[in-house]
């Protein structure tokens, strides 16, 4: 008889989550709670319609999310809001979400996870918000072509693919470091610039992020936002599953960003 409150309370400090900085908009934790034990657990990227319909088909009465119920801010509770609240309080589906404390988890992240998922060894942190590191580096000797290709493949897992800033025919990969989501920003391409990495894998950016890397020949791989954020929350799920002796389940819903 697990309850969202005990799954929550112990998600809450595996992942650190009351001393981790994050958007006022994250409210990571238990978003909202439910009347009964938890049955099953569902994963997704996003909190949205269709991945409260799918969690609700998958049997799930505990969904963990990345970007939770409040990411655009403050809303009317009328129209689709009101909507998925009644979903939720009618299925007695709980949501649990979790972003920058997820993100940067090193065995549960999606940075620490991504580097492995493209055969990368972290060696170092990166992409420092406020007084944490979110992203890891590290160093590595490997055409840049190649790493584009094993990122290529991982992204079209997810519904995504990859696109990149300007590569010489023998270009070799040295320094790199990984910001997922939204990783491109004048914060870590400073940072990247500092360290002298010479390759930065993420999830999306500004068009200008990609004039300025070349200025500073620095290559970005844009992996897309939603792919490189999905592998943490299905490790959170499976992880909680096996403590608590319940099963998951993951929603792929591509966003195509």
């Amino acid at each position: 008889m697990t309850t969202p409150e005990e799954v929550a309370a112990y998600a809450d400090q595996l992942l650190e989550s009351s001393s981790c900085p994050d958007y006022p908009n994250a409210l990571n934790g238990l978003q909202i709670t439910g009347r009964g034990p938890i049955q099953a657990i569902a994963a997704a990227v996003d909190f949205s319609t269709r991945t409260i319909e799918k969690a609700i088909e998958a049997g799930a009465n505990f969904l963990v999310v990345h970007h939770g119920m409040f990411w655009p801010g403050l809303e009317r509770i009328t129209g689709i809001t009101y909507r998925r609240i009644c979903s939720l309080i009618e299925n007695d589906l709980a949501v649990y979400s979790s972003h920058l404390p997820l993100d940067r988890h090193e065995s549960l992240g999606n940075n620490a996870l991504l580097a492995r998922e493209i055969g990368l060894e972290a060696s170092g942190s990166f992409a420092h918000h406020d007084d944490v590191t979110i992203g890891v580096s590290g160093s590595t000797d490997v055409m840049t072509v190649d790493l584009v290709r094993r990122v290529r493949k991982f992204a079209q897992t997810h519904g995504g693919d990859v696109r990149t800033t300007a590569i010489a025919d023998r270009q070799r990969t040295h320094r790199w470091a990984i910001c997922t989501g939204a990783g491109a920003s004048a914060e870590t391409l400073r940072e990247a610039v500092t360290m002298e990495i010479d390759t930065l894998i993420v999830g999306e950016g500004a068009h200008w992020t990609a004039v300025s890397a070349e200025e500073h020949g620095l290559t970005i791989l844009y992996a897309g936002h939603y792919a490189t954020e999905t592998l943490g929350v299905q490790a959170l799920a499976r992880h909680l599953s096996e403590k608590f002796k319940l099963p998951w389940s993951f929603i792929e819903a591509p966003t195509g960003l």
